[in-house]
């Protein structure tokens, strides 16, 4: 089975090793043809205390890390400390 990966901004860093990432999803309204964007947030393991809030990270699901963390950082794609 293929590895999910997904992209979102980091919305929260204010645990430990853990940061929550905002991910959209943009779709047209089958009916009325409207773009309708839903936001999912997901905790995702950050070993190293890396990522800030609004930076924009690659995510990867992995094994139950706690009762709600099941994603892993990949990479920092932009870092708010770079601009």
């Amino acid at each position: 089975m293929a590895v999910k990966e997904k992209v979102g901004l980091v919305v929260s860093d204010k645990m430990e090793k853990t940061v929550v990432v905002a991910v959209e999803n943009r779709s047209s309204h089958p009916k009325y043809g409207k773009i309708v964007v839903n936001t999912k947030r997901f905790k995702a393991h950050d070993a190293e205390n890396k990522c800030q809030e609004g930076d924009r990270v690659r995510i990867r699901e992995t094994r139950p890390l706690s009762r709600t963390k099941r994603w892993e950082i990949v990479e920092i794609l932009t870092s708010i400390s770079d601009a």
